[in-house]
C-alpha cells in the first residue's frame, strides 16, 4: 500500500510539472509574462495628444515635441560624467541624485533622468549618446498653446507622481498626465494609449531585433481632438477687462448650458508651465497665498450672493402664493425686525410689488417675503426646508455634476444647519439675512450663472459644461438632458419683467448700464465683506457683483460676474456685464466709455490694504487707482476686433 502511495504521488508531482511547463510554453508566452523578462527591453512609443479647439474651431492647444533622457541602472557603464553632465547641463551633484532617484525606482527598468530637453539640446546629445550605455532619449509630446488666454480653462500637463502611478497602471515613472483644466477632466480622452515595442536582447546585452518578430508589440493610438465650449474672443475680451482685479466671470448659453467664457483673476500665460519651466513657474505661483492665481475664483470662489438672490426669493414666494404680481408691500427705508433694521434706498412709505421691488433692489419686500416663506407652514422649521429645497433645485447648494476639474458646493442652510444654534425654537427672523442673499448663504459664480440661466429658460437649465464635441464620441446625456427647477413656468414672467426694469427704469439700478438696440435683464449686488486682522473683524470694501441674461427673448448669454472689494454693483461688475454682453451679441462695442473706464482704473490698492501692516479704515467714496492705459491691452483689443470684423 505504501509503495502504490509513494508511486501515485511522484506520478502526481509530474504531472504537475508538465502541466507547469506546458501552461509556461503555450499560455504565458505573451506580452504580460515577458514584463520581467530581463532579456527583454520594452521601449514606449508616446501617442500625439490631442488637440484644443475652441467652439468656432480656432486652435488654442496643440503638440511640440519633447526629448526625455531615458537610464537604465544596471546597464549604465563608466563613463566621463563631467561631459555628460555639460551636455546635459546640470551639475555632478544633479548627476548623483538623478541616477540614484533611478537605482531606488529599479535598477533593471528605464526611468526619466532628464525630461523635456530642447531639440537643440537634443541634436548635440544625440551625436555623443552611444558613448553613454544605459542612457538612450525618447520622444514625447509637450503641450504647444496657440493662445496666452484661458489657462484656468486649457489647464496644463505635468509629471505623473507614485500617486498617480498606483492609482492608473497605465502610467510609469516619467510620464505626462492632465493637472488641470479641460487637461484634466478629460485625460483619458486626450492622451490616447501609448505603444510598445519588444525588443530582444543577447547574452551581451545587445538588441538582436524585435521579440517574437513584433508578434506583441502595439501601436500608439492618438488621443482625440477636442473642441471645447469657449469663445476665445470672449474669453479675451474678459481677461483683458479684469486687468488688475480679483473675481470671476462666467458666462453661459442658456438654450445648451455650454460655457462661453469663464474668466478667473488673476491669471497668468499657460505657456508659463510647458517644459523645464514648469516646475520653476509653478512653484511661484503656488506660492503666491494672496493673489492665488491658481486659485479659479469663478468656480471655487465661494462668497455670498448678496441682492441677486432676491430673485430667488421672489420666485419662492410667487410658487408658494405667498405674495402675488400685484401685491404692494410698504417700505420705511428698509427692514425693521425685533430690535434691528435691514437698511435698504427705497424711501419712507414707499409701496413696491415684486416688479418695483426687483428694480429698487428693496431689502423690507423680500425680509418680509422670506419670512412669509417660513412661516407659510405655521412652523418656520418645516418652512426652511420647503425653501431650501425650492432654491436648490436651481443648482445651488451643490455640485453642478459638470465636467469641470474643481468646483465649491457653496451653501444653501436648512433646519438641519441650524440645529445645534436652534436646537428647540427656530422662528423666521433667525435667519433673515438670508432674504437678501447674505447671512449663511454661500455661492460660487458657476452657480450664480446658472440660477439666471434657469430664470432666461423659465424654470429649467442644462448642467453647465465646457466640452462642445469630442472627435468620434457623442456628448454625455447629462449634458443635453434638461433639468427642471420647482417652480412653475408662469412665475418666471414677472420676475424677468423686474430684471428688465433693472435696466430700462431711470430708478433701476443698472439703468445707467444700458446698451443700445439690446434688452438686458439683470440685477444688481453689493456684497458686505469682512477680514479677520490681527483676530479683530475689519470691513472691507463691499464685493461688486452683477448677474443678467440677454436678449429677453430667446437669450442667447447668461453671466455671472464678480469682483472682490469692487464697491456696488454697478461700479464694476455692472459696466463688465454690460461690455461682455455686447461683446458677445455684436461683436462691437458702443460704450466705449465703459470700456476706458474698466481699462483705467485699477483695484491693486484696495487688495493691499488688508496686508499692508497699518491700521485703515475704509472710505466707501474713495476713488479707484486710475492706472495708465496699458498699450497691450488696446492692441489687443484692437487685434481682437479686426479678427471679428474679418
Amino acid at each position: 500500500m505504501r509503495k502504490l502511495l509513494l508511486a501515485f504521488c511522484i506520478v502526481l508531482v509530474g504531472f504537475v510539472f508538465i502541466g507547469r511547463l506546458f501552461y509556461l510554453q503555450v499560455y504565458s508566452n505573451n506580452s504580460n509574462s515577458i514584463l520581467n523578462d530581463n532579456a527583454i527591453r520594452k521601449i514606449y512609443e508616446y501617442p500625439k495628444r490631442g488637440f484644443v479647439y475652441d467652439r468656432n474651431g480656432q486652435l488654442l492647444v496643440a503638440n511640440q515635441p519633447s526629448y526625455d533622457v531615458m537610464v537604465i541602472p544596471r546597464e549604465v557603464k563608466t563613463l566621463d560624467t563631467l561631459e555628460f553632465c555639460g551636455l546635459l547641463k546640470i551639475t555632478k551633484e544633479d548627476f548623483l541624485k538623478k541616477y540614484n532617484r533611478a537605482k531606488r525606482y529599479s535598477s533593471r527598468l528605464p526611468s526619466v533622468f532628464v525630461a523635456q530637453l530642447s531639440k537643440e539640446d537634443y541634436a548635440y546629445l544625440q551625436e555623443k549618446l552611444h558613448k553613454y550605455k544605459g542612457f538612450y532619449t525618447e520622444i514625447k509630446a509637450l503641450r504647444q498653446y496657440e493662445t496666452a488666454i484661458g489657462a484656468n480653462v486649457l489647464g496644463d500637463i505635468g509629471e505623473v507622481n507614485q500617486r498617480d502611478i498606483k492609482k492608473d497602471a497605465y502610467y510609469k515613472l516619467g510620464d505626462l498626465i492632465g493637472r488641470q483644466g479641460i487637461e484634466v477632466s478629460y485625460e483619458k480622452i486626450l492622451r490616447g494609449r501609448k505603444g510598445v515595442k519588444y525588443i530582444q536582447k543577447d547574452r551581451f546585452n545587445r538588441n538582436i531585433g524585435n521579440f517574437k518578430n513584433g508578434k506583441y508589440d502595439k501601436l500608439p493610438i492618438p488621443g482625440k481632438d477636442v473642441n471645447i465650449t469657449i469663445d476665445a474672443k470672449l474669453q479675451e475680451y474678459g481677461e483683458i477687462l479684469m486687468r488688475n482685479k480679483r473675481g470671476g466671470i462666467i458666462a453661459i448659453e442658456p438654450s445648451t448650458g455650454e460655457i462661453l467664457a469663464m474668466v478667473a483673476a488673476p491669471t497668468y500665460n499657460p505657456n508659463d508651465l510647458v517644459g523645464r519651466k514648469r516646475s520653476k513657474n509653478f512653484t511661484k505661483l503656488y506660492n503666491d497665498s494672496i493673489a492665488k492665481p491658481l486659485f479659479n475664483r469663478s468656480l471655487q470662489g465661494v462668497y455670498e450672493p448678496g441682492s441677486p438672490f432676491k430673485l430667488m426669493n421672489a420666485l419662492i414666494g410667487l410658487q408658494e402664493g405667498i405674495i402675488t404680481t400685484n401685491e404692494k408691500i410698504t417700505c420705511q427705508n428698509g427692514y425693521k425686525y425685533g430690535g434691528s433694521f435691514m437698511k435698504c434706498h427705497c424711501g419712507y412709505n414707499v409701496r413696491n410689488n415684486v416688479k418695483d421691488a426687483i428694480v429698487k433692489s428693496c431689502n423690507a419686500f423680500f425680509a418680509t417675503t422670506y419670512r412669509r416663506i417660513l412661516d407659510n407652514k405655521d412652523n418656520a422649521s418645516l418652512g426652511i426646508n420647503v425653501w431650501s429645497n425650492h432654491v436648490k433645485s436651481f443648482g445651488l447648494g451643490n455640485f453642478l455634476n459638470n465636467d469641470l476639474s474643481v468646483g465649491q458646493k457653496g451653501l444653501i442652510p436648512d433646519r438641519k444647519y441650524y440645529e445645534n444654534a436652534y436646537p428647540k425654537e427656530f422662528y423666521s427672523s433667525y435667519t433673515i439675512s438670508n432674504a437678501i442673499g447674505q447671512g449663511e448663504v454661500q455661492t460660487t459664480p458657476i452657480q450664480l450663472a446658472n440660477m439666471v440661466a434657469a430664470i432666461a429658460n423659465r424654470g429649467f437649465y442644462y448642467t453647465p459644461h465646457i466640452v462642445k464635441a469630442i472627435k468620434g464620441e457623442s456628448l454625455d446625456k447629462k449634458f443635453t438632458t434638461p433639468k427642471y427647477t420647482s417652480i412653475d413656468k408662469k412665475h418666471f414672467e414677472a420676475v424677468i419683467e423686474g430684471m428688465h426694469r433693472v435696466y430700462t427704469s431711470p430708478k433701476g439700478t443698472a439703468y445707467s448700464l444700458r446698451v443700445k438696440d439690446i434688452e438686458i435683464c439683470g440685477k444688481t449686488g453689493t456684497v458686505q465683506n469682512y477680514a479677520i486682522i490681527d483676530s479683530v473683524k475689519t470691513d472691507l470694501t463691499d464685493h461688486s457683483i452683477f448677474v443678467a441674461f440677454a436678449p429677453k427673448e430667446n437669450p442667447k448669454i447668461a453671466i455671472a460676474v464678480f469682483v472682490e472689494n469692487g464697491y456696488f454693483g454697478s461700479r464694476f461688475a455692472g459696466r463688465i456685464t454690460s461690455l461682455m454682453i455686447e461683446q458677445y451679441l455684436t461683436g462691437t462695442i458702443t460704450r466705449q466709455d465703459f470700456e476706458d473706464w474698466i481699462l483705467t482704473h485699477s483695484l491693486e490698492n484696495e487688495y493691499a490694504k488688508p496686508y499692508s501692516g497699518k491700521p485703515f479704515k475704509i472710505n466707501k467714496q474713495t476713488e479707484y487707482q486710475v492706472v495708465e492705459k496699458n498699450p497691450i491691452d488696446i492692441e489687443r483689443i484692437k487685434i481682437l476686433r479686426q479678427k471679428i470684423n474679418d
